[in-house]
């Protein structure tokens, strides 16, 4: 499946939504009762009010686990080398689950309500069913990162809150040859807010790494075509109505000639109190670094912690 076919409908979309009349609709909605504080300062204000509490951890990402998240075609062939049965009894069905801490570590850096945070996400993958092969972690993913935020006083396509981000990242799986998994990122964001739809557009640069003479050698790129498949950019839009979260994530490399990239459509809704139904679906590239380079479609079902709004 084409996501590069998913990204241009979903642009399309975008452009319908952004057009007058559906924003005098929503405007309209807004002025019939519906809260019009912006979802960015909202989120901003729940956090400081705890940030120094040591006996909280701010979220970062989504916060979930998928006790169902079904995969089309699980990416047997990389585990081939092995020469194992890892590799060729997979399940379609397994565990996926995210946890995603921040922790501001300086504020008023250079404006008045900027702030400098330090994060990191896991993310694992795990053939709990797969009594098989003793049900191992398939993958894990590890994502460090320091990154500095503040908003800015820019309407960015009329928006009613904007903000700009600078990070550093390093995501690795943390596996040795032949499956290690890296990359080292610079990257910068832009983000707005209408009408409680919030945009935000990523754009990275990889720090290159030596070329290796030997696939084995510990020392060089692991994964020099990554960005091939999972592109310089990563657009992300949420919107929140009734207490559902609706989300979509678009990543491509914009490579006429062999278009790759992902998509990921995110439904939330309550559920409980504490916890939140979440529904996920992905398409394409990267879904985790031992796979970045299989065509991946996949289904999830399960609990979500911490919501991105």
């Amino acid at each position: 499946m084409d996501t590069g076919y998913f990204s241009t409908i979903f642009l399309i979309l975008i452009a319908l939504t952004l057009s007058p009349a559906a924003n005098a609709a929503e405007a309209d909605s807004v002025n019939e009762g519906e809260e019009s504080d912006s979802l960015v300062k909202e989120r901003i204000e729940r956090e400081r009010a705890v940030q120094d509490n040591r006996s909280v951890l701010l979220a970062h990402k989504r916060n979930y686990v998928l006790p169902l998240a079904y995969s089309n075609d699980p990416n047997d062939e990389v585990f081939e080398p092995d020469d194992s049965d890892f590799g060729i009894n997979l399940d379609h069905l397994e565990v996926v689950f995210q946890l995603s801490i921040k922790a501001p570590m300086a504020e008023g850096l250079f404006t008045a309500e900027d702030a400098l945070f330090l994060g990191f996400t896991v993310r694992s993958f795990w053939q709990a069913y797969n009594s098989d092969i003793s049900a191992p972690f398939r993958e894990t993913n590890y994502e460090p990162e320091v990154f500095w935020v503040t908003p800015v006083p820019w309407n960015v396509f009329g928006g009613d809150a904007s903000f700009v981000g600078l990070g550093l990242s390093h995501q690795s799986n943390g596996r040795s040859q032949l499956f290690s998994r890296s990359w080292n990122r610079i990257y910068a964001t832009l983000g707005w807010e209408r009408w409680r739809w919030v945009f935000a557009f990523k754009v990275w640069y990889r720090i290159p790494e030596d070329d290796k003479d030997d696939p084995l050698d510990p020392d060089g790129d692991d994964n020099p075509d990554i960005e091939d498949y999972m592109g310089n950019f990563e657009f992300n839009v949420v919107f929140r109505k009734n207490d559902q979260e609706f989300g979509t994530m678009i990543r491509n490399n914009l490579d006429t000639d062999e278009n790759r990239g992902a998509v990921q459509f995110d439904w939330t809704f309550p559920l409980h109190r504490r916890f939140r139904g979440y529904v996920q679906v992905f398409n394409g590239y990267g879904e985790s670094l031992i796979d970045y380079d299989a065509n991946i479609t996949r289904v999830g079902i399960g609990i979500l912690l911490s919501d991105l709004l």
